[in-house]
């Protein structure tokens, strides 16, 4: 599966907010999208998944127009972890899941034993079996997150767009869905606030700044002292982690930071 996006822009009450993007993803790639708050990553990605419509550019999904393309054709191609996981009614963990099987049914079907074989799969792979017949209502914002990441698990698409999707998440959790989602084998794009996570889990990587692409590369290219400082302003020392052998940052009060990037 691969994902291409052309000179895309996206303007919002007169304000443009993507100016002129162009990126891709390969098949089987792992890439991200880092930036500072407002920098345009969460609307990129709603462009992608069709939530918001480009004011010009094309999108492609495996040389096709995704806008162009049926529903349901993309979501079975496609599947999606937003910011905003809001359930308008109060469904059980096992009943949010199983809506991932939805592209593959007609209105009135159930679910097939395969369908429910999938369902335990992917709740199993979440870590969340013990909790299926709990109500989404009384799970904390890290366990939602969790039964957001399940429902796309069990929808079995071959690309995931993913909108920062270890927010709320423990240090434990958050390393737990990245080794799950590095270890489907499929193509991701993904919105990632932490930048060691990043950088650990990452191919490549775009840094979006004021609705443009900065830079784009490894993240031993994108992620250097002097290129973090104009992505961000902040200092840091970065260098390579003796174990993981990926780039590693530490942050530095501007007292101390400002000698290493001139």
């Amino acid at each position: 599966m691969k994902l291409r996006v052309e000179n895309v822009n996206f303007s919002l009450a007169e304000k443009q907010i993507i100016e002129d993007m162009n990126l891709y993803v390969s098949e089987g790639e792992f890439v991200g999208i880092i930036g500072p708050n407002g920098s345009g990553k969460s609307t990129l990605l709603k462009n992608m998944y069709r939530a918001l419509k480009p004011d010009s550019g094309v999108i492609y999904l495996d040389g096709k127009n995704l806008f162009e393309m049926n529903p349901k054709t993309v979501a079975k191609k496609m599947g999606v972890v937003g910011q905003e996981n809001e359930v308008p009614f109060d469904f059980k963990v096992e009943e949010i899941v199983a809506m991932g099987r939805s592209p593959y049914k007609g209105l009135f079907d159930g679910d097939s034993l395969q369908d429910q074989e999938i369902v335990a799969k992917a709740i199993k792979q979440i870590g969340l079996s013990e909790m299926k017949n709990r109500n989404f209502s009384d799970l904390s914002g890290g366990e939602r997150q969790r039964v957001v990441l399940g429902r796309v698990l069990a929808q079995q698409t071959d690309l995931l767009l993913l909108d920062e999707p270890t927010n709320h998440l423990d240090i434990q959790h958050q390393l737990q869905i990245f080794d799950l989602i590095k270890g489907l084998g499929v193509t991701v794009l993904s919105a990632i606030h932490d930048l060691n996570l990043a950088a650990l889990y990452c191919d490549r990587l775009y840094a979006v700044k004021d609705g443009r692409v900065l830079l784009a590369g490894t993240p031993e290219e994108v992620l250097t002292s002097k290129s973090i400082y104009k992505i961000y302003g902040v200092w840091s020392d970065v260098t390579i982690h003796p174990v993981t052998n990926k780039v590693a940052i530490t942050f530095l009060p501007q007292s101390l930071g400002k000698g290493e990037v001139e």
